[in-house]
């Protein structure tokens, strides 16, 4: 009975420490989600800015060509 009772006092002290890295693992896993969902807004933020870019380009393509058409038409081109 005394080894039973060595054993156990041996194992409480293991299971105090086993609850709580389970208690800091758990923390773990929240803070990692909300990196992750702050991760996951900033790359929405970035694909967004590069859209508006890329629809900013198409308008500055659009009108340099409509620029280009009036300068033949005017026989000013640089050529």
């Amino acid at each position: 009975m005394a080894d039973d009772n060595l054993v156990l006092e041996h194992l409480r002290p293991i299971r105090m420490r086993v609850d709580q890295m389970s208690e800091d693992i758990t923390e773990i896993k929240h803070r990692l989600a909300s990196v992750e969902r702050g991760q996951a807004k900033g790359l929405r933020e970035y694909a967004d800015l590069y859209g508006d870019q890329a629809r900013q380009q198409s308008s500055i393509d659009r009108l340099v060509e409509r620029i280009q058409r009036i300068e033949r038409r005017l026989e000013i081109t640089d050529d």
